[in-house]
């Protein structure tokens, strides 16, 4: 893990084409802006979490379940 210190107004590149850069902190928090392409999702970690979870889910549906799908 890349570790770096930055003060408001600072940024950080992530290759060519991703700035993130530090809008505010205080109280323990830190609020981030993020410039990115489009075609990037971006997600917070917990919410990455729930849709690679669904995905899951979703992938290991049973055959049997979809035929009863298709059948209503």
């Amino acid at each position: 893990m890349l570790v770096l210190t930055r003060k408001t107004n600072e940024c950080i590149m992530i290759g060519n084409n991703i700035k993130i850069t530090i809008l505010q902190c205080e109280d323990g928090k830190v609020k981030l802006g993020i410039d990115a392409p489009k075609s990037i999702k971006i997600h917070r970690e917990e919410i990455f979490n729930d849709i690679r979870r669904e995905n899951q889910e979703a992938y290991n549906i049973s055959l049997d379940n979809l035929t009863e799908f298709k059948n209503l």
